[in-house]
């Protein structure tokens, strides 16, 4: 690793232990190596400590950072974004999995595309063993130069797992931390979105893993979320209604924020606007999860041929 990376990736974790190994090897297989891999854990009570400090003394690229206590998701996420130093940026999830070229593919893409501000590929769902359920189209129009059908995307079709491109840093310190209202990924991802256009690299290469700990599985709810996300969104003062009325209020929010003509930012409060009216449309708000999916079998892809399948022994 070199004394300045060029890439940061922050993995927040509590209690991954289960599936905190594949993703790491995952990541420290990939083909693009100039990263540091930041790992902050919220206070975990498994073994993800003791497992985080074995791979942090084989590979100088990881640096273990343990909380005294457990902040919840979202500050979790915000805070190893301040402890990482690359121009570019990446949040891992410590149950997913990645294909060796991901990281490769997705800085290449902003190299050759300098108005890109984020760069992700296309994903599949795995289940708790790894195996491929279903890939997924990316139908999102956040590649669009004009800003507002790039909101207008985002708020109108579902899918996408932008969160977890690759971002330049210097945008990201530009929008407003994430929240933990419900639903708080959302506004967060659209007003990146406001900032710059998005290039979603066209392969396989992100494999979002469902299992029942997930975090949207083991918190049913929105409030169980929300308290998920950040535990002083427990208690009387954050009944649901203010939890939906926050994530509204956060799209409003991104587009007094960013840094758009008055045109623009008059055609982003309009499709604002439409959508809301749009809310009472079934299925509306549904996760990539929960769409019609492609044919599975059209990939021809095998998840152990994409990736890295070894212990990260770097030092």
């Amino acid at each position: 690793m070199t004394a300045q990376p060029r890439l940061s990736i922050g993995l927040p974790v509590y209690n991954g232990e289960e599936y905190l190994a594949e993703s790491l090897d995952a990541l420290l297989g990939q083909t693009y190596e100039d990263f540091e891999l930041v790992i902050t854990d919220n206070a975990s009570t498994d073994g993800t400590e003791s497992l985080c400090r074995k791979y942090a003394a084989r590979d100088s690229r990881i640096r273990y950072i343990r909380l005294l206590r457990n902040i919840g998701a979202a500050p979790n996420h915000n805070y190893v974004f301040t402890q990482c130093r690359g121009e570019l940026f990446k949040w891992a999830s410590h149950d997913d999995l990645y294909a060796r070229d991901l990281l490769r593919r997705c800085v290449e893409a902003l190299d050759e595309h300098p108005q890109v501000i984020l760069a992700h590929a296309d994903q599949a769902v795995i289940d708790e063993e790894g195996r491929v359920k279903v890939p997924y189209a990316y139908t999102l129009a956040t590649a669009s130069p004009r800003a507002p059908e790039r909101f207008r995307s985002m708020l109108f079709e579902p899918g996408g797992d932008d969160f977890y491109g690759v971002m330049r840093a210097d945008v990201l310190r530009r929008v407003k931390p994430h929240d933990s209202y419900h639903h708080a990924d959302r506004t967060f991802v659209a007003e990146i979105g406001l900032h710059g256009p998005f290039h979603q690299v066209p392969e396989l290469l992100y494999f979002r893993r469902d299992h029942p700990t997930r975090a949207e599985r083991a918190n049913p709810s929105k409030r169980s979320r929300c308290v998920n996300l950040d535990p002083r969104r427990a208690g009387p003062l954050h009944p649901t209604p203010r939890l939906l009325a926050e994530y509204v209020w956060g799209f409003v929010e991104a587009i007094r924020r960013a840094p758009l003509s008055v045109a623009d930012r008059r055609a982003c409060y309009g499709h604002l606007a439409a959508w809301m009216a749009s809310r009472t449309r079934p299925g509306a708000g549904e996760r990539v999860e929960d769409r019609a999916p492609v044919d599975p079998a059209a990939s021809g892809l095998s998840l152990d041929a994409l990736v890295a399948g070894r212990e990260g022994g770097r030092t």
